[in-house]
């Protein structure tokens, strides 16, 4: 394997875990922001608030998509990774 192959499979590789994290990231961001302004406009302060409905709501995305974070898996895999070690 060449170097430029490596990096090549490195680059796509990480690509793939941008794409399969982002909708659990970008839940949790607009959790905390949709939390952080009702904390900051009704003056409650509790830490539990915060965590608690972030964890919910990152955990239904993730059951959610599920099934795209395992299609985009499996496709880098059958389609990338393993002719990369066949040799093809």
């Amino acid at each position: 394997m060449t170097d430029a192959a490596f990096f090549d499979a490195l680059r796509h590789a990480l690509w793939v875990g941008v794409k399969i994290s982002a909708p659990i990231l970008i839940v949790a961001l607009v959790t905390g922001v949709v939390i952080g302004l009702f904390q900051a406009l009704t003056s409650v302060q509790e830490m539990t608030l915060t965590f608690v409905p972030k964890l919910a709501a990152m955990l239904c995305a993730f059951w959610l998509s599920m099934g795209f974070m395992t299609g985009a898996l499996t496709s880098l895999y059958g389609d990338y990774i393993i002719p990369l070690i066949e040799g093809g």
